[in-house]
């Protein structure tokens, strides 16, 4: 099943001792654009927020999906404006590092992008992902109307009644307030920093594990052959 990827994923957070907020963010990249909100045609997409432990990874698992169009790496969860990377990692915020995903509804689903979400992260921890530990890195889903809202409730109900983690799961289930784009290097920072040793040691093991369990929702570039 889908929404048991996590368990695949899980020896990689306990074996790799690095974490999010140490990495370091002066990494080279590479020369492509960047996609950020100012540049990206949101025209006609639905949108749906999610915080489920480092943005660079959950940004990079969405991307891959059909349908999506575009996903931003920023925060939510908080109050107070222009939150900053070094504020939300330092954990002197109540803000989650969080993506706010773009999708064409008519070809991926809000049920879908749940069933991903679940699948790769684990939503059982309180405030913590492997080795990323604090409040930022918590497990949130926001919804953004009551049928958002029955749909993922009902998923978390289920998943508990089957059992698919060892333990409950406490991912918040929040009205969705504001989202606060992160700074411009932090967008597609897994494609453009391959180099950077959070990426080698966590982010492209969980990535790969990721495309081989849902293939068939890939974009076609991202199908191993």
């Amino acid at each position: 099943m889908a929404n048991r990827l996590y368990s695949f994923l899980l020896p990689l957070l306990v074996l790799l001792n690095v974490s999010c907020s140490e990495t370091n963010t002066d990494a080279s990249r590479s020369e492509e654009n960047v996609q950020t909100l100012a540049n990206t045609d949101i025209t006609g997409l639905a949108t749906a927020t999610f915080s489920g432990g480092c943005f660079w990874c959950t940004e990079a698992f969405f991307e891959r999906l059909q349908g999506v169009k575009a996903v931003i790496s920023g925060y939510a969860g908080g109050t107070g404006k222009n939150p900053t990377y070094q504020e939300v990692s330092a954990g002197r915020t109540n803000y989650a590092e969080s993506v706010q995903v773009y999708y064409d509804p008519a070809q991926i689903t809000y049920q879908e992008l749940l069933e991903v979400f679940f699948a790769t992260h684990d939503p059982t921890t309180i405030d913590r992902q492997g080795h990323d530990v604090g409040h930022q890195y918590r497990s949130i889903v926001f919804y953004k109307t009551p049928e958002e809202r029955q749909i993922l409730e009902n998923y978390i109900n289920q998943l508990n009644d089957a059992g698919t983690f060892n333990n409950k799961i406490v991912t918040e289930v929040k009205p969705f307030n504001k989202f606060w784009e992160a700074e411009e290097y932090h967008q597609d920072y897994y494609k453009r920093n391959p180099n950077d040793p959070y990426v080698q040691a966590v982010a492209i093991p969980k990535v790969l594990k990721f495309e081989e369990h849902f293939r068939n929702k890939l974009k076609p570039e991202y199908r191993a052959e």
